[in-house]
């Protein structure tokens, strides 16, 4: 069986080897999971919920062990102290909103000598297949909901962060989960193709990118399996002509390159209303100047390098490809000396002059590159934010809250930002449209796709 590596961003060399797990040993998971959740489904949710907690508080008491990890497998600077600020209010939102988003259904009109209510049962097992960009805040935007509604729970992480799945399945069992109930199993492509294609799991949770999405659907088709899928984003931000321009320009720096690009839900290309264009380049260009590439795990690093060195190919060529079109690039790589050919190391870069017949402003970049057009009004900043194949998030940048719901709902994308951008709400649905994907994690709406609606018709006597 072959083994699944990671090679760390900061020096090329290899961080850590995990073997494939066996055939032999995923029946067993399977089989392990299918018998602990026949008695964790009869728990009641509050007990579950006191579990899941019990997980937080055991991943949170590694978190200084697990900043400096991270950032050798991907390289997120640790002087941004990790996932877990985030991670802590997802889990902590889902526990306190689990009795009311699991309670019965109970239909308005009563009828007398009728009991009559809708359940939501578990689906049974989940598998989480959780990619290496966020990875411990897309894994357990699945897995603490999928365990408090009575599921067992199999997580396949990336190969780049191999050793966050190990961290899981160490704070659950320091958290007293019933033996098999969760597990982390070390999977090639095709392991994964196959289980999903067995129909041995009830439901498949996939972030990643488009052809990954494909992939899933192809190994679940005609077993009816239930798919929530996070692919790919090109996110877009419309600043307009009343916007707080000084804030807008500070977040959605912060939006295009914080953790290098590397957000799913990252600032990918900006429209700008032409009253204020010439200044918004100038104080996005002079922040972005502002950045540090290095190695992440020095305190004064603010841009790590790219994952993996082909991530930044891609990006080179991007860059190259708008410039050969006549965009003109404002930040000079001699300004960041980390920055080298043929490396994961990537300086930032703001590109005008663009359009949309440059790859920059139509395909996914994932990476430091951020393109900025002048738009004269509201309807052109719409049409062009909707010229995408692409719908999870958008924001909008103004002073006036009904233009930003009109715009809002003219704009095609799971998420409509005013004044925000590049973060998940846990009280709100966390979904996509078109080549983005489908099904929806958080929310109320995050337990309904973890359960199935079961419906009670009892006439008494």
């Amino acid at each position: 069986m072959s083994d699944i590596v990671c090679i760390s961003p900061i020096d090329g060399t290899e961080l850590a080897r995990r073997p494939a797990a066996s055939e032999a040993a995923i029946a067993q998971a399977v089989a392990g999971a299918r018998a602990a959740q026949r008695a964790w489904r009869q728990v009641p949710i509050a007990e579950r919920a006191t579990h899941v907690l019990r997980f937080l508080d055991a991943m949170l008491a590694m978190s200084q062990e697990i900043v400096p990890e991270l950032a050798q497998q991907m390289g997120r600077p640790v002087r941004y102290g990790g996932e877990f600020g985030g991670f802590e209010e997802r889990v902590r939102y889902v526990v306190d909103m689990a009795e009311e988003a699991l309670a019965p259904v109970i239909p308005h009109d009563a009828r007398p000598g009728f009991t009559r209510y809708i359940k939501r049962d578990p689906l049974g097992l989940v598998l989480v297949v959780a990619p290496w960009n966020y990875p411990y805040l897309t894994a357990v935007n699945t897995i603490a909901p999928a365990l408090i509604a009575g599921n067992a729970v199999l997580l396949k992480h990336a190969a780049q962060t191999i050793l966050i799945g190990e961290r899981f399945q160490a704070a659950m069992d320091r958290a007293g989960l019933p033996a098999g109930l969760f597990a982390n199993l070390v999977l090639t492509h095709d392991q994964t193709s196959r289980l999903i294609g067995s129909g041995a799991v009830d439901f498949v949770n996939f972030t990643g990118s488009v052809e990954g999405g494909r992939a899933i659907e192809r190994a679940a088709a005609g077993t009816f399996t239930p798919l929530g899928l996070e692919l790919g984003g090109k996110d877009p931000a419309y600043v307009r002509a009343d916007a707080d321009l000084d804030f807008a320009v500070g977040n959605l720096v912060d939006g295009a390159f914080y953790n290098s690009g590397q957000c799913c839900c990252g600032i990918e290309r900006i429209y700008v209303h032409e009253s204020l264009y010439d200044r918004f380049v100038d104080g996005f260009v002079d922040l972005t100047s502002r950045y540090v590439l290095g190695n992440p795990l020095d305190e004064a690093t603010t841009l790590g390098p790219m994952a993996q060195k082909r991530f930044a190919d891609l990006i080179r060529g991007q860059i190259r490809e708008a410039v050969d079109k006549g965009a003109k690039a404002h930040i000079d790589p001699a300004g960041f000396p980390a920055d080298k050919e043929g490396t994961p190391y990537l300086a930032p870069q703001v590109l005008t002059g663009v359009d949309h017949t440059m790859s920059v402003m139509r395909e996914e970049s994932f990476g430091p590159v951020v393109g900025i057009m002048k738009v004269r009004g509201d309807e052109e900043a719409l049409a062009l934010m909707n010229d995408s194949i692409y719908g999870l998030t958008a924001s909008v940048w103004p002073r006036d809250l009904v233009a930003a719901e009109r715009l809002g709902g003219e704009i095609e994308t799971g998420t409509v930002f005013m004044n925000r951008c590049d973060y998940l709400d846990p009280g709100l649905a966390w979904t996509g449209v078109k080549d983005t994907g489908r099904g929806a994690s958080l929310s109320r709406i995050g337990f309904e796709m973890l359960t199935r609606p079961k419906s009670f018709h009892l006439r008494h006597g």
